[in-house]
């Protein structure tokens, strides 16, 4: 195996896609499985619709091209741009959309290959992400609706991505109280009502998502089985689908406070270390370059991350029973933002078990 390494048990994946899109049917839930986070590998994807997945989701035009041959249905979960209107009527079934000058891209487009392009018109609620503001949306569904090639299939909002805003009773009604008004005014059906992501999954489980709320775009819940907002892993869900595996290439005693004069680190810093004396430090073959160097977490007991620069990621083995070696290969559990990068990295090599 060629290191760093992400290893990815497809089977885990499978069974915590499975569990994810079973507990939210029962609220009457349809889940579309997010696989931006793995870089829509094709084989993690398929895994996904064997666990019940009936649309995948993708931030990036370029990963849906990997899904194409995939026979259901893709959506596109960052705003369109204009510039790649005609990439997503080719790869995307569905689109978030909250400019109209995005959508009419999208209508030119889907007419001149003679296609219905579904929208999502996206509400902001108060994250400050994407979104028109309620008030306005009932107008900007009116343009939406009058397009030629253009379907207004869903309403939705984003949670907890750029503010930390939570979904909640109320803010999720909002989105309910658009979709009344429209269907009300132009006599349609509007199929989707989109209540965020896995942030939202224990509103759900609380009982706190209103009756209409049938959709929810779900990455990292499924991936890592654990809700950060309430920081919890699910029962039958897997943590460990994902291990990042990284090569000792230094092994020393030394110091763990530096010496000399301090100065800015490679990413401009002024670092701190505390004095604990002379410590065993080992180098792995691994930085920041690959990974967000705080979302890892060894798996050997006593282990502990204490730093990395671009290329290379300082662990203290001090307190560890264990006796490590130069060339030992050391295994960390990663959360999202890690997880994110490794895949993203082409100097991480993908292990599909």
């Amino acid at each position: 195996m060629k290191y760093p390494a992400l290893i990815i048990d497809k089977h885990k994946l499978e069974e915590n896609t499975r569990t994810i899109i079973r507990n939210c049917g029962a609220y009457g839930i349809e889940v579309a499985a997010v696989t931006k986070c793995y870089c829509a590998i094709p084989e993690l994807a398929e895994a996904q619709i064997r666990g019940g997945a009936k649309m995948l989701a993708d931030s990036r035009v370029e990963n849906l091209k990997k899904l194409k041959d995939i026979p259901v249905e893709k959506m596109l979960i960052r705003i369109p741009m204009i510039s790649q209107a005609a990439e997503v009527v080719e790869y995307a079934d569905i689109s978030l959309n909250s400019e109209i000058d995005v959508v009419r891209a999208l209508s030119r487009e889907a007419v001149r290959r003679g296609k219905k392009h579904k929208v999502m018109m996206m509400i902001d609620v108060g994250d400050l992400r994407e979104g028109c503001l309620y008030e306005d949306a009932p107008a900007l569904a009116d343009q939406i609706i009058a397009l030629d090639g253009i379907m207004l299939a869903g309403i939705g909002a984003n949670y907890s991505c750029f503010g930390g805003v939570l979904a909640d009773r109320d803010n999720l009604g909002r989105l309910l109280d658009v979709k009344d008004k429209v269907e009300k005014k132009h006599g349609i059906k509007i199929d989707y009502i989109s209540g965020g992501n896995s942030c939202s999954y224990h509103v759900m489980e609380a009982g706190d998502t209103p009756e209409g709320v049938n959709h929810f775009r779900i990455g990292e819940l499924i991936l890592l089985g654990m809700d950060v907002q309430v920081n919890r892993s699910y029962e039958g869900a897997h943590r460990d689908v994902f291990t990042l595996a990284a090569e000792i290439v230094e092994l020393k005693e030394k110091p763990s406070k530096p010496f000399g004069r301090i100065g800015v680190d490679a990413f401009g810093n002024v670092p701190e270390f505390p004095d604990r004396g002379i410590r065993k430090r080992a180098i792995l073959a691994l930085g920041r370059q690959d990974c967000k160097i705080d979302d890892i977490f060894p798996r050997l007991a006593g282990a502990e991350v204490i730093g990395a620069s671009s290329d290379h990621t300082i662990v203290d083995l001090t307190d560890c029973a264990l006796e490590c070696r130069v060339g030992d290969i050391l295994e960390f559990d990663v959360a999202y933002g890690a997880l994110l990068a490794l895949c993203t990295s082409e100097y991480v090599s993908k292990n599909i078990i």
